[in-house]
């Protein structure tokens, strides 16, 4: 009976020690998927901030070609300027209320 019974508290200890054991590398697992996670954050928002940036050159780049008259980006470029302009209109006359 006696032996019986250490015979069981060996077997749930040993199965505990595997749980342990488990844990122990899916928390390790766990930490480097969150390191992961926050360096491709990073590299996402350094993307999204260079994609910003050519965007505003390829805007500027637009215009540029249109002052100079090349082709169809010729009437983006006014239509563009034309909307700056109103906008900036809207803004001196609210300044001037």
């Amino acid at each position: 009976m006696i032996d019986q019974g250490l015979e069981e508290l060996k077997i749930l200890n040993k199965k505990i020690d595997e749980l342990l054991e488990r844990y122990s590398g899916l928390k390790a697992k766990n930490n480097e998927l969150k390191d992961e996670i926050e360096i491709l954050k990073r590299d996402l928002q350094v993307k999204n901030e260079k994609i910003n940036d050519l965007e505003a050159k390829y805007e500027r780049l637009k215009i540029t070609g249109a002052l100079m008259g090349e082709g169809r980006n010729a009437a983006d470029a006014r239509k563009r300027i034309n909307e700056l302009v109103r906008e900036i209109d809207r803004c001196v006359a609210l300044l001037n209320r």
